[in-house]
């Protein structure tokens, strides 16, 4: 995360272990990428993690190649997996096809961040959290298609858990945004790797006719 190495390797450690449990409950195929959410977000968290140790014993190349995989996972990778993940576990026929909607969304937006990546130089630094300097994609409209492809699609999920992951994730941004602007993807990352435990309670509870009260789809 943005505040130490220590706090980044052990949230990318538990979140490792516990995507690892997360997995091993899937039924079909299909659920495979979605179960594999917080899996992801641990080995992101460990990418950070390292990024902090190489500012600390200053070795550049090191920095440099840890900066641009975090890069791409946080820029690259979420808002075209995401959409994909749940679009695949979705039973819904209309649901589906509005949240392959999105996917396109996310994939056009993927590529144009990708080239931006390659194209221009990113540069993360220390300014009492982790940043990276990559200004173009808080520029509107990527900022929004971002936010479309990793928040709003969740919300037309059938599943309740997935929903909720995509109406708490949208919140976390605005806290992180509001209270940790300049280091806005490092703390926003973070939140949203706590949040993929949300996705062990969905494979956790399916089995469950009822939970609270409301009927949950498996």
């Amino acid at each position: 995360m943005c505040f130490s190495a220590s706090v980044s390797f052990a949230a990318g450690v538990s979140l490792v272990a516990f995507g690892a449990v997360t997995v091993k409950m899937v039924r079909h195929q299909a659920e495979i990428p979605f179960a594999m959410i917080p899996l992801l977000f641990g080995a992101q968290q460990i990418v950070e993690g390292m990024l902090w140790l190489s500012f600390r014993f200053e070795a550049a190349l090191l920095n440099v190649a840890m900066t641009y995989l975090f890069t791409l996972f946080s820029h690259v990778l979420w808002p075209l997996y995401l959409p994909f993940a749940i679009g695949l576990i979705e039973p819904v026929a209309w649901r589906k096809k509005v949240i392959w909607g999105f996917q396109a969304i996310g994939l056009s937006l993927s590529l144009y961040l990708l080239y931006s990546i390659v194209r221009f130089p990113v540069i993360s630094e220390i300014s009492e959290n982790m940043v990276y300097v990559l200004p173009y994609v808080r520029e509107h409209p990527a900022m929004d298609l971002y936010l479309a492809a990793t928040c709003i699609a969740p919300f037309f999920s059938s599943h309740n858990f997935v929903r909720l992951f995509g109406v708490l994730t949208l919140l976390l941004f605005f806290a992180a945004l509001w209270f940790y602007s300049v280091a806005l993807f490092s703390v926003w990352c973070f939140f949203s790797a706590i949040l993929s435990v949300l996705i062990y309670l969905h494979f956790r509870y399916r089995k469950m006719g009822k939970i609270m009260g409301v009927q949950l789809n498996s």
